[in-house]
């Protein structure tokens, strides 16, 4: 969602000043009307992820409050993700032949614990693995790349989770501020892929909804694309 407004930046743009005009801030708009907007403002020359963004009346400071999922999308993301399976040596050639780009043996610990370049979008591991990985939990956490098992990436059955994240299962989470940020398609999606998916993720964050969040869940929603301006959904 474009929102800087330094010069020379997206928000100060011809192309996102035209985008802007098209859409009322003020409304809000039916998920397809919303998304027939977000296909017409995702004007760049690459094909841009549509996202959503939404603001929760949770207490994300309060583990009981904490918001934590995953989804497999009806259609994916449009995004290939390169899986990087940490396993034992007995597993490796399972994990290679569900799919695994990369596997992740204690030298390639080692090679990120010293260099920290990551070539991967998503990690699996065994749980005889989680030991050895404790120690690129300062590098792999703060990009949401830590195996966990609350988004089905520790388990035993490595062929189930490597397919499945080749497949496009996507783990999402709050931030700090109480608010859930997924993409969950691309501008080159059919307006019926779109509404398929977003409805979809919709679904799957209220089912989410902490017995202990008191009052209204869904404060606000909208979507975008990714240099986009905000629209604003009918999302409760």
């Amino acid at each position: 969602m474009a929102t800087k407004g330094k010069k020379g930046s997206v928000k100060g743009s011809k192309r996102f000043e035209e985008a802007k005009g098209l859409v009322d801030k003020n409304q809000t708009y039916t998920v397809s009307e919303a998304i027939a907007l977000a296909k017409k403002t995702a004007t760049a020359k690459y094909d841009e992820a549509i996202e959503l963004h939404v603001r929760l009346g949770i207490n994300p400071s309060k583990s009981d409050q904490q918001i934590r999922g995953t989804i497999s999308l009806p259609h994916g993301t449009g995004k290939t993700k390169r899986v990087a399976a940490f396993v034992e040596p007995a597993k490796e050639a399972e994990a290679k032949e569900a799919g695994a780009d990369m596997i992740g043996t204690e030298e390639l610990i080692a090679e990120i614990a010293q260099k920290g370049v990551i070539n991967f979008d998503v990690a699996i591991a065994t749980p005889k693995m989680m030991p050895k990985l404790a120690k690129l939990a300062r590098i792999l956490g703060p990009r949401g790349l830590m195996p966990n098992p609350k988004t089905d990436t520790v388990g035993p059955n490595v062929k189930k989770m490597v397919e499945e994240q080749k497949a496009g299962k996507e783990s999402f989470k709050n931030d700090k501020d109480g608010n859930v940020h997924q993409i969950f398609g691309r501008a080159s999606f059919s307006e019926a892929q779109l509404e398929e998916n977003l409805l979809a993720l919709l679904e799957q964050i209220k089912r989410l909804k902490p017995s202990a969040s008191k009052g209204i869940y869904i404060k606000s929603a909208n979507i975008c694309s990714t240099l986009g301006p905000g629209i604003k959904i009918e999302a409760a």
